[in-house]
C-alpha cells in the first residue's frame, strides 16, 4: 500500500464502513467485539497512525513545532531553544523538545510526529535523518523540516549553519601563533558532516604552517565529556605527546581539561586546550575555555524564522544561510613550555 495509510483503506480491507472503523479506533462503545478487536489489529498491521492535524479544525495545524535535539541535557541547546521559542511564540506557535540520545528508534518516532500531524514543522539539531523502515527511502516530500548547526548532506533540506571548516581553522591557528606546533585534535562522530569539517579546518590550519601531524593525533569521539577524558589520556600517554588539543566541543574540552588535571598537569601551563560552541560554562570554567562561539539564539530565530516561511507557503532559501562565529581567547590557552613527562596516575 503507497503512502499513508487512512481509514479508507481499513474500511476497504475488512469490508466495513470508515465510520465502523473510526468508532472502532476512537474505542466507541457502538462497535462490538470482535469487530473492534478485527479493526485494531488490522490498524496496526498496516502501520495507520491517526492524522491529528486534520482534527484541527478548518487550518489542519496543531501550531506546535519540534525542536529535536541529541542530547536535552546539553546546555548547547539552550540558547538555540530560546532564538526557536522566541520566533515561534510571535507567530502563534509552541515548541516541543525532543531528545534523541542517538536512538534511531526515537529519531524516527519524532518524524512519525511531524508526518502525523502532531506537530507542524521540525527544527532538526542532530546531523541525522533516520534511516530504517518506511524512512529507508527517504522523508516524504515536502516534509516542513529545517536543519540547524548540524549539517546533513544531499538532503534537500533547508540549513542554517556556520563555517565549520572555518571557524576550526581559527581555533588551531590560535595555537600555532602561541608557538605551539605539536597540536593534536578530538574531532566529534565520524563520518558526521560537521565532524569532518572541523577535523578538515584543523588539517588545513597545521597543513599551512608545514606542520606534520601524527596519527595517533586525531582521535575519534562522540561530543561527551567522557570521551574528551578518555582521549586526552591517550593523548598524553603518547610517546611525543602534543602541547595542545582543540576539542570539537566544549563538552569534549571540559574532558580533556579535567584529565589532564587528574595527570597532574597544568593548563595551559603544561597543555593548552581549545573547545568548540562557548557553551554559558564556559566562561566560568577553570581555567576560563578559549572556544569558538557560536551565534546559537540567532540561529533558533534564523531556522525557525525559515520554517515559518515554509508553513505559510513562502518556500525556502536555495542555499544554506552561514551566520558568522568569533573566536573567544581566554585562560585555558597559553605559550608552550617544555613537558614534564610524569609517570602514570
Amino acid at each position: 500500500m503507497n503512502g499513508r495509510v487512512k481509514i479508507i483503506d481499513i474500511a476497504a480491507k475488512l469490508g466495513v464502513s470508515p465510520a465502523t472503523v473510526s468508532r472502532a479506533l476512537s474505542d466507541s462503545g457502538l462497535v462490538a467485539e470482535p469487530t473492534r478487536s478485527r479493526i485494531r489489529e488490522e490498524a496496526a498491521a498496516l502501520n495507520y497512525r491517526p492524522n491529528v492535524s486534520a482534527r484541527n479544525l478548518r487550518t489542519r495545524r496543531s501550531k506546535a513545532v519540534l525542536m529535536v535535539v541529541r542530547d536535552v541535557g546539553n546546555p548547547f541547546y539552550l540558547d538555540v531553544l530560546k532564538g526557536v521559542e522566541a520566533a515561534a511564540r510571535e507567530a502563534g506557535y509552541a515548541v516541543l523538545m525532543g531528545n534523541t540520545e542517538n536512538d534511531p528508534e526515537r529519531e524516527t518516532g519524532f518524524f512519525d510526529m511531524l508526518r502525523d500531524g502532531q506537530a507542524d514543522g521540525m527544527v532538526l539539531i542532530t546531523g541525522q535523518l533516520p534511516q530504517a523502515g518506511r524512512y529507508s527511502e527517504g522523508l516524504p516530500e515536502n516534509l516542513p523540516v529545517v536543519v540547524a548547526l548540524e549539517m546533513i548532506d544531499k538532503s534537500g533540506l533547508p540549513h542554517i549553519q556556520i563555517d565549520n571548516r572555518a571557524a576550526a581553522r581559527d581555533a588551531v591557528q590560535h595555537l600555532i601563533s602561541l608557538g605551539h606546533t605539536r597540536i593534536a585534535h578530538i574531532a566529534g562522530p565520524l563520518p558526521e558532516q560537521m565532524s569532518e569539517l572541523r577535523l578538515g579546518g584543523y588539517r588545513d590550519a597545521m597543513q599551512a604552517a608545514g606542520l606534520a601531524i601524527p596519527a595517533d593525533y586525531e582521535q575519534r569521539g562522540d561530543y561527551l565529556l567522557g570521551s574528551g577524558k578518555r582521549l586526552c589520556r591517550a593523548l598524553m600517554s603518547l610517546p611525543q605527546p602534543p602541547t595542545a588539543i582543540f576539542a570539537a566541543n566544549d563538552e569534549m574540552a571540559f574532558g580533556t581539561i579535567a584529565a589532564a588535571h587528574e595527570l597532574g598537569l597544568s593548563v595551559p601551563g603544561d597543555l593548552s586546550v581549545v573547545g568548540f560552541d562557548d557553551i554559558y560554562l564556559s566562561e566560568a570554567f577553570q581555567p576560563p575555555l578559549t572556544t569558538i562561539s557560536q551565534p546559537r539564539a540567532e540561529v533558533g530565530r534564523a531556522a525557525m524564522t525559515v520554517l515559518l516561511d515554509i508553513l505559510e507557503g513562502k518556500g525556502a532559501p536555495e542555499a544554506p544561510l552561514i551566520l558568522p562565529t568569533t573566536l573567544q581567547i581566554r585562560g585555558s590557552t597559553a605559550a608552550p613550555r617544555p613537558l614534564v613527562r610524569l609517570r602514570s596516575a
